[in-house]
């Protein structure tokens, strides 16, 4: 069977399954990137890539006691929400309110991979600046407790913080007939590349600020500065609305905490 077909195949067994089936293999897609990704990204920027003397750590800084275990324990936490959220795109499906595409080919499944790519930028850029808001502020706390990030800092949220960000897909489900490829794609590209925003790893110091692996440079700053720099891969939506923090010497976080 053609990829293509196989995805098609596994978009109306989905379609098709119980809500509780649905929820169960949320939960399971979601533990799986989570741990593939996460996983592979530590063994990479903390053993593979400084072995072989390529890009750099950006802060030094010692871990604060226990924060592996409190990253995995709140990560947890948003895999559960994550899995049991899949019975909206299900119910979406079941209601006649979304459709899957039927015979998409691996141009419209790219163009569809990109335009949801830019999307999740847009989304999270949104719901980040609404976290940092006084009113919404003390839940999304609990991440920027990460004062030093690691990979597993990627899904380490509030539930509501998990809630807001887990429900990136449910727009565009309604405005366009996505196949089903595309839309698995989302949260592994989205996991993968926060995870590049919270490796703290430079894995390019010569890039510029604005190239795309530079977000964990971005995103380092960011828990540093605590506001600015609120975009997730690109750095577009800080700029139209003034958000950007200009590049600067690596900061530690010694003493750093959110205002």
């Amino acid at each position: 069977m053609a990829p293509s077909q196989t995805f098609v195949a596994l978009g109306s067994g989905f379609a098709s399954a119980s809500a509780w089936a649905a929820m169960a293999w949320g939960l399971a897609f979601f533990a799986a990137i989570y741990v593939l990704l996460c996983g592979g990204n530590w063994l990479l920027t903390r053993h593979l890539l400084p072995a072989l003397r390529i890009g750099r750590r950006i802060d030094p800084e010692p871990l604060r006691d226990g924060q592996i275990r409190y990253e995995l324990l709140l990560s947890a936490l948003s895999i559960l929400i994550f899995g049991i959220g899949t019975i909206l795109p299900w119910a979406f499906l079941q209601l006649g309110w979304a459709r899957l595409a039927s015979d998409p080919g691996p141009v419209q499944v790219a163009v569809e991979m990109l335009a949801l790519l830019v999307w999740n930028d847009i989304h999270f850029y949104a719901n980040h600046r609404l976290l940092h808001t006084r009113w919404l502020r003390r839940f999304h706390v609990q991440h920027h407790r990460s004062l030093v990030t690691t990979p597993f800092s990627t899904y380490s949220f509030h539930p509501l913080e998990a809630i807001l960000l887990g429900n990136v897909i449910l727009l565009p489900m309604l405005l366009h007939d996505f196949s089903f490829a595309a839309l698995l794609s989302l949260p592994v590209m989205s996991l993968l590349l926060n995870n590049l925003g919270h490796s703290n790893y430079d894995f390019a110091p010569a890039a510029g600020h604005d190239h795309w692996l530079s977000a964990s440079r971005r995103h380092h700053l960011h828990h540093t500065r605590y506001h600015g720099n609120y975009g997730f891969l690109f750095n577009f939506m800080d700029g139209w609305f003034g958000t950007r923090l200009p590049e600067e010497p690596p900061p530690t976080t010694a003493g750093t905490a959110p205002e």
